[in-house]
């Protein structure tokens, strides 16, 4: 029995989002307990081994994204969700506040039918219960190859916390999270 304990607690599964600027989204999950690790990349197009400029074009069909490495036994995946929802606007579409594309468009790319299930329940009762005024706009699709972003882009908020953006748009996302989530942070 206790090798069975200890062996679910090494079991980790992937969770892939989108919602605007990877860095935000890193930023934010990088201090969720359960989460072991973040890393930010493209998922979602059709352009192999794309670059930080190439989808920047928005020509590329991938969108800015985070795939968060967690322990279920910590944090569920319909907690990372709820998380999404707080942090980003899911009724604009290809758009976070100044950032404009489809590189920032809203999805969940799921590795699992469970997976699947669980976002579309945690869109369908969003929804129902009209917490936003606007339609849900997020993409619910599987996830692709996932393509992860050049090293200057890893850890970015931790890295530059004082460059502009990051003070204007990083920094705020933060500040929501730990406001809402503070029970969800790491100590």
């Amino acid at each position: 029995m206790v090798e069975s304990a200890a062996s679910a607690q090494t079991q980790y599964e992937i969770a892939t989002v989108a919602g605007g600027c990877f860095w935000c989204l890193e930023a934010v999950y990088d201090q969720m307990q359960g989460v072991v690790s973040v890393e930010s990349g493209y998922i979602g197009g059709q352009t192999d081994c794309p670059t930080y400029e190439a989808v920047c074009s928005g020509r590329t069909g991938h969108a800015e994204a985070v795939r968060i490495t967690f322990a279920p036994h910590v944090v569920s995946y319909r907690e990372l969700l709820e998380v999404l929802f707080v942090i980003h606007d899911p009724t604009t579409l290809n758009r976070q506040g100044h950032d404009a594309g489809t590189q920032y468009r809203s999805a969940i790319f799921y590795h699992s039918p469970e997976q699947q299930q669980v976002a579309d329940k945690v869109i369908g009762a969003m929804t129902n219960e009209q917490i936003y005024p606007s339609p849900i706009v997020t993409e619910v699709v599987s996830a692709g190859i996932w393509y992860e972003a050049e090293p200057y882009h890893q850890e970015y908020f931790v890295k530059h916390p004082f460059e502009g953006y990051c003070m204007s748009v990083v920094l705020p996302k933060v500040a929501k999270f730990r406001k809402f989530f503070t029970a969800k942070l790491k100590s």
